[in-house]
């Protein structure tokens, strides 16, 4: 079975050499640049199962559809530009003999500062990554896009794909000033806000984050985590909310 893996990327250079090398013995890396200013481009061209290619970013889920159609097979294996690969997970791959109207799941473990995080919603997190694309396809949501699994059969992979998403504090930020504004885009005038929804939105998340998802007993990193899922949760329904106005003032 020939794989083309696919991946979206802007400003990578930190992790994208080592997400690449755990994926050189795949049939097609397919690299969809959506405008990075630092050495993203230059460093996935140095690889020869690459092919690389640059587009505008027009939300996740239409965007990883752009993607897949541009790659050379009919089965696609979704990377972010994050992650890396496990041995084992590759090794799953490879053996597989799928049928084309299943869909492969595999588990993610999530890390900062170098902690494996089991709390915060981080833990368990179990992503569908490979399908067929002539069977499926992913949601047409601007953010938290997902395969569309509805109808097909679905297969737990036991190895993991390792996520390196945060290194500062300032990740964290620059990540809920996207995420939050493609929220508000995707929403806008389709879904009800307020400020007063908004501050229960943040309270819960971080509640729910903090006590019921155990980042209580994950210190620093736990109570840092829970704060960006509150933060992130407040400035999405305060965008919504303004985005909101704008319509009717308009």
């Amino acid at each position: 079975m020939k794989i083309s893996v696919t991946i979206l990327t802007k400003n990578n250079e930190g992790i994208l050499a080592r997400t690449l090398d755990s994926l050189v013995d795949f049939d097609e890396v397919l690299v969809y640049d959506t405008g990075s200013s630092d050495r993203t481009a230059s460093i996935a061209r140095q690889y020869k199962n690459v092919t690389f290619r640059e587009g505008p970013l027009i939300g996740f889920g239409p965007t990883h559809n752009v993607v897949s159609s541009l790659a050379r097979n009919d089965w696609i294996l979704s990377v972010d530009s994050d992650e890396v690969m496990s041995g084992g997970l590759q090794k799953e791959i490879f053996a597989l003999s799928p049928e084309e109207n299943t869909v492969y799941s595999c588990p993610r473990h999530n890390f900062y500062n170098g902690k494996f995080i089991k709390g915060c919603g981080w833990y368990p997190d179990r992503q569908y990554r490979l399908y067929n694309r002539k069977q499926t396809r992913f949601t047409d949501a601007l953010v938290h896009e997902q395969i569309i699994t509805k109808n097909m059969c679905r297969v737990s992979l036991k190895n993991p794909i390792f996520h390196y998403s945060y290194r500062s504090v300032s990740d964290f930020l620059e990540k809920m000033e996207k995420y939050s504004s493609l929220f508000a885009e995707q929403y806008a005038g389709r879904k009800k806000s307020s400020p007063c929804k908004a501050a229960l939105h943040g309270m819960f998340a971080f509640f729910k984050s903090y006590i019921l998802k155990k980042g209580l007993f994950l210190g620093y990193e736990g109570f840092l985590i829970s704060a960006y899922n509150g933060h992130t949760a407040f400035y999405k329904y305060m965008k919504l909310y303004e985005a909101n106005t704008k319509i009717k003032e308009s």
